[in-house]
Order: C-alpha cells, then sequence, then structure tokens
C-alpha cells in the first residue's frame, strides 16, 4: 500500500506542476514540463509501484525527455561518460570473482587464521571486506559471497538466531562488505556513479579521480569503520564465549585445491588494483585498466561469450546510464540553476563554521537516505550539479562532499533503505538479524560516520578545502 500511496502522490505532485506550471517566472515550458517527467521518475525509482523496474523507470525518463524536445545528446549524455563503461566491467569482475570461487576461499582462508572469540571474528570479516574490496567493486557480490560463510559460522557456533552473538558475526560481515570499499574511488560501484556525476559537470571534470578520491575519502570511510567495528563489540558482544570446536570446524573445512582459473582471475584483479594505485605514474585512465581487464578476463577463458547478457545486470547497467545524464538534462533545461538559487541561499546560516557545515549536511544525507532508496541514484547525479555554485559562494571545496555522499548512501537503520541488507536478509533467513539489531547497529554506523566527518575537518580546513 505504502508504494502506491507514495508513488501516487508523487505523480499527483508531477501532474501539479505540468499543469499548472507554478514556477512560470522562473522555468520555461520545457523545463517544468521535465521537471514533472523527472518527479514521475523518481516516484518510479524510490518506490517502485507494480514493481516496475530501475531500468523500465529509465525508459520512461528517456522517453519523456525525447517527448518534450530535448536532444538525443542530452537525454542520453550518461552513456557517453567513461563511468558506465568503468561499471560494466566492474560487474565482470564480481562475476568472475564468485563464479571461479575465489572470493569464498580467500574469506575462507583469513576466518582460519583466526584463533576463537568475537574480538577475531570481527576483526577477520574486517580483513575479509577489505581483501573482496581491492578485488572487485561490486558490493552485491561481496554480500553473497560472505553471508552464507557467515550463517555457516553461525550454525558451528550454535548462536541461536536473533541473539546478540548471532547478530554481530551477521551484521559485521554484511557491514563490511559494504563499506571500507568506499575508501577507494573504485571499492564500491558508488566511486564510478559519483565520478560520473562530477564529470557532468563541467566545472568540475577532472576534478575527481583515483587519488584525489583517495585523498579524502581514505581516512573518513576507514575511520568510521573502525568506530563502527569498536562499537558493534561494545553493544553487541555476548557473555558466553565461542566453543573451539566452532572454529577449529571452520578451520578444518574442506576446499578443492586452487583452480588455474583462480589463480589467472587474482593475478588479472590485483594486477588492475595496482594501476588504480599508481595511476598518477603511469596515467592510464582507470576505465582504460578496467576495460583491459575485462578482456583479458575473456580472452582466458574465464568468463564466457554466453555469459555476457548473464554476467552482469543489465537493469542496473540501463538505470545508471540514463540516469548519469539526469544532470545534463536538468543543466540544458535550467532547472539546476533554479534548485541552485533555493538551495545554495539556505545553507548561509551554517556556512561560518565548517564542523557545522559538514555535520549538518551529513545527517542531513542520512535522513535523505530513507526517501531515496534507489541506492542514493539521484542524489549521487543531483548534488554535483550544486557544487560549484556552493564552492563560490562559501568557498567549500566540491571533493568535501565525496566521503558525505559514500556514507550516507550506506546507510541501514531499516532494511527497506538498503537493497543490500535486504538482499542479505533474504539470504540469511532464519539466520538473518533482528530489526531491532539492524537499527542499533545502523546507528551506531551513523554514529561513526558523523565523528569520522568531524575528525576530518580541522584536516580539511589546513589544506584549503573551506575558504
Amino acid at each position: 500500500m505504502k508504494t502506491y500511496v507514495g508513488s501516487g502522490a508523487v505523480l499527483v505532485l508531477a501532474l501539479f506542476v505540468m499543469i499548472f506550471q507554478p514556477f512560470g517566472n522562473a522555468l520555461s515550458l520545457q523545463s517544468q514540463l521535465m521537471l514533472g517527467g523527472i518527479l514521475i521518475t523518481f516516484g518510479i525509482w524510490i518506490f517502485k509501484p507494480f514493481n516496475i523496474p530501475f531500468s523500465v523507470g529509465a525508459m520512461f525518463l528517456g522517453c519523456f525527455g525525447l517527448a518534450v524536445g530535448l536532444p538525443p545528446s542530452v537525454v542520453f549524455s550518461g552513456f557517453t561518460q567513461s563511468a558506465v563503461w568503468t561499471l560494466i566491467a566492474a560487474l565482470f569482475f564480481g562475476f568472475a570473482l564468485q563464479k571461479t570461487g575465489l572470493g569464498y576461499r580467500i574469506a575462507l582462508a583469513i576466518l582460519r587464521l583466526f584463533k576463537p572469540s568475537y574480538i577475531s571474528l570481527v576483526l577477520a570479516w574486517a580483513i575479509i571486506g577489505l581483501a573482496l574490496s581491492v578485488l572487485t567493486p561490486s558490493i552485491t557480490v561481496r554480500v553473497a559471497i560472505v553471508i552464507p560463510i557467515a550463517v555457516n559460522c553461525c550454525e558451528l557456533c550454535h548462536l541461536k538466531p536473533g541473539s546478540k552473538g548471532n547478530s554481530l558475526i551477521m551484521l559485521t560481515a554484511f557491514a563490511m562488505a559494504m563499506v571500507p570499499g568506499g575508501g577507494w574511488m573504485n571499492g564500491a560501484l558508488a566511486g564510478p556513479i559519483i565520478h560520473g556525476a562530477y564529470e557532468s559537470v563541467p566545472e568540475l571534470a577532472g576534478m575527481l579521480t583515483f587519488d584525489s578520491w583517495m585523498s579524502v575519502s581514505l581516512a573518513p570511510v576507514e575511520i568510521a569503520t573502525a568506530l563502527m567495528l569498536i562499537g558493534s563489540l561494545i553493544l553487541f558482544k555476548p557473555k558466553e564465549p565461542l566453543p573451539a570446536k566452532a572454529i577449529n570446524a571452520i578451520k578444518s573445512t574442506r576446499l578443492e585445491p586452487i583452480s588455474m582459473n583462480e589463480i589467472i582471475t587474482a593475478a588479472i584483479l590485483i594486477g588492475a588494483f595496482i594501476l588504480f594505485f599508481t595511476g598518477s605514474i603511469h596515467n592510464i585512465p582507470s576505465t582504460a585498466v578496467c576495460l583491459g581487464a575485462t578482456f583479458l578476463l575473456f580472452a582466458f577463458g574465464i568468463i564466457k561469450v554466453d555469459e555476457i547478457g548473464t554476467g552482469v545486470n543489465w537493469d542496473n547497467i540501463i538505470f545508471i546510464g540514463i540516469a548519469l545524464g539526469l544532470g545534463t538534462i536538468c543543466s540544458a533545461t535550467g532547472i539546476t540553476e533554479w534548485i541552485s538559487g533555493l538551495i545554495v541561499p539556505a545553507l548561509t546560516g551554517i556556512s561560518n563554521s565548517p564542523f557545522l557545515f559538514v555535520g549538518v549536511i551529513a545527517v542531513v544525507f542520512f535522513a535523505w537516505r530513507m526517501i531515496d532508496i534507489a541506492n542514493f541514484m539521484t542524489t549521487f547525479i543531483l548534488i554535483p550539479a550544486m557544487l560549484p555554485a556552493i564552492n563560490a559562494r562559501y568557498g567549500v571545496h566540491p571533493l568535501v562532499f565525496v566521503p558525505m555522499l559514500y556514507l550516507a548512501s550506506n546507510a541501514f537503520f531499516m532494511n527497506y533503505q538498503n537493497s543490500w541488507a535486504l538482499m542479505g536478509q533474504a539470504v540469511a533467513r532464519k539466520r538473518s538479524w533482528t530489526p531491532g539489531h539492524l537499527a542499533a547497529y545502523g546507528t551506531i554506523y551513523f554514529a561513526a560516520s558523523i565523528i569520522s566527518l568531524m575528525i576530518m575537518v580541522p584536516f580539511w580546513v589546513k589544506v584549503g578545502m573551506f575558504g
């Protein structure tokens, strides 16, 4: 019912804008018609009425843009960005990691290194999350790999479903598959998407690179990760120790001998990450590295020709490709300038204090994440368009928003707002976390994120990111 009420309310608002044109003095007829079409699209993406896929909602946006007279070069501009091709390659990376069994082998091997305790298991999941983030930007793949292992771990430890111990292990595995990879641009799919959004704004083109992403995001994301782990151990750690038999059972789990396909996949993906990391030396674009690595995965037969259609989620690719064009659409129709004129002046009250500015914006992003449940896509696309105006008026460097956007995009107070939480819950079934435990862990993550951003403010001020 909420799905239809929400989408219906957005549709009524969109029709009101298109019929009565309340912004006649600020926006042209074409702009207000396009604004109505964008609102309808957001309603489809956020509320998913009739289970309409994201890609179909994106197709509606493309259809509407062409219908109101926008040229195809504007409507489909997102597909010309390198970010789309980075995403396609990244999804193939995840498919190869899952298909060969390399991801499962790595996760299990790391678990075997630790002695039986809740602290050691939490640390193990952190290392697993970092290792898998290096090999694939796909959080979906990482969650698909770690959740079954976490379920097996809980069962071997005889933890009761719904208990603190069960939720600690399950939620830590889930969170570590999702959060720490945001420290570098290709550690999560949000990276290429945000990069594409920045590139679509002429004033920001070339600003966001692998190096610049790390310079502003690595420290706050990893600090937030560490604080989240500490907070979870304080709040969720049970009094009962883990049985040694259970950990021994994990260590004795047999795996098939490592295959040549796993070795080749590991070599290709590690090589790609090294090239990402050393981009300032060789100047090879990350998109070129991604495409080259994908070529090698096909050339060595890791991915077969008939898996091109099934190896990646083309629904997401179509959705992201058209969504990345939203910035160009809004700029071409004057919507960006109009929105900036409303929002940028409203920031005056918090502009005098960098701490207040970052804190308020971050809290607003986390709150908005409860509405923008389409993986924060609309926010990723629309916020960068306003950053030049914010920079010009308040002297806040656009890169400051990168870690705020990424950290907020992973919010999971409730499972409906985070697709990976829904996925993890579906995979874990009876071994899943309780809603109360998810909300508590999500609150820890929120607090850890805000604290980490506050820690970074003095550094950002020192390096001149606040004028």
